[in-house]
């Protein structure tokens, strides 16, 4: 995923991202008045006489219902280290008027995360970026959001929004932080600036427009609050890999390959096995290292690297020729290592 995106300013960002369907489920638009006129007919004495009228008028007051979901209902797996991870949220506007909508992005401390286990860990560099073509990844037209609002959303309209972080090196497979995204019913009407927070009407309905909350307790949001919240999670998947070294002594002058001995003179065979454990991520540009040590000889040409171990335990040296050595060190470059796959680097070197 790339990361080289510009800001751009909350009229932008909703002009770029919104997603609008007609206004079916907001209503009426607040602020409607709606006449309704009556009108009698009568006559006297048989003859028709002008109609009487009355007429009343109501002004449509606002409804505010705003809804914010986490797109793809599974956590986000990523890796130790991992930068500018996703997750994705779509935030709708189901009042019946234009709203700002303002947008804070938060961290879970301890406790369930949203799709399993226990948040441990929080990420680091929490931003907020429009998803603009909706694709829940992180793109270079997708907008970085600078002031903390969606500017004029008009009813009906989803906007998608991705939260993007950095995970630390330091979780482990299995480890969970999670993410919070609130969004908050503003007063629209003013393109390019913040609405005021808005407030339920009190008392009797008026002439004018009143505020009415109807937003849920739904996902564990407090009802009629004017607010609505969603989480989601990131799971880390990281390689597991252990290292065990053995050595076995291949022959020595005096006995040969019979029983041999670490005698001086000895070819010694080391083999360097490592395994990546069942459940982890895949390791890749695995590479041993392993300092010759004083009173031994390495024997030119006897790294062979990515073979296996027996089921004797036994390490053959079976894997190719490979490896350098370069002063007094061996380098063993491997394959990628799946989670349970073992590979094994192997060379020898005799007693001075």
């Amino acid at each position: 995923m790339k990361r080289s995106l510009k800001g751009l300013g909350a009229a932008s960002i909703v002009a770029l991202a919104a997603v609008a369907s007609p206004a079916f489920a907001a209503g009426t638009q607040s602020g409607t008045t709606i006449t309704n006129i009556v009108t009698v007919n009568y006559k006297v004495g048989g003859i028709n006489q002008t109609a009487e009228e009355a007429s009343d008028t109501l002004t449509v007051d606002r409804k505010v219902n705003l809804t914010v979901a986490e797109n793809g209902n599974t956590t986000t797996q990523v890796s130790p280290g991992q930068t500018s991870a996703v997750t994705a949220f779509t935030v709708t506007n189901t009042s019946n008027d234009t709203l700002d909508l303002g947008l804070e992005v938060s961290q879970l401390s301890g406790g369930s995360a949203a799709h399993g286990g226990m948040d441990t860990f929080d990420v680091t560099n929490l931003k907020m970026y429009l998803d603009v073509n909706g694709d829940g990844l992180l793109d270079d037209g997708d907008t970085l959001i600078t002031t903390g609002y969606l500017d004029e959303v008009a009813p009906d309209t989803n906007i998608k929004v991705l939260v993007v972080g950095d995970i630390p090196v330091t979780p482990e497979t299995g480890d969970v932080a999670g993410v919070r995204l609130t969004a908050t019913a503003l007063a629209g009407g003013s393109a390019g600036s913040q609405g005021a927070v808005l407030t339920e009407t009190t008392g009797a309905n008026t002439s004018g427009v009143d505020t009415v909350f109807v937003d849920t307790n739904a996902n564990g949001n407090i009802a009629r609050d004017g607010k609505d919240f969603a989480t989601d999670d990131y799971t880390v998947l990281a390689a597991a890999l252990t290292a065990v070294k053995s050595s076995r002594v291949i022959s020595d002058p005096q006995n040969g390959t019979s029983d041999p001995k670490a005698i001086p003179g000895a070819v010694i065979q080391y083999c360097i096995a490592i395994t990546n454990a069942v459940g982890s991520a895949t390791a890749t540009n695995v590479v041993v290292t392993d300092p010759v040590p004083t009173g031994l000889t390495f024997v030119p040409g006897s790294i062979h690297v990515n073979g296996t171990v027996h089921s004797s335990g036994v390490c053959q040296g079976d894997g190719s020729a490979g490896g350098d050595y370069t002063g007094t060190t061996v380098t063993g470059p491997l394959t990628d290592l799946a989670a349970g796959q073992t590979r094994t680097v192997v060379f020898q070197a005799t007693v001075d």
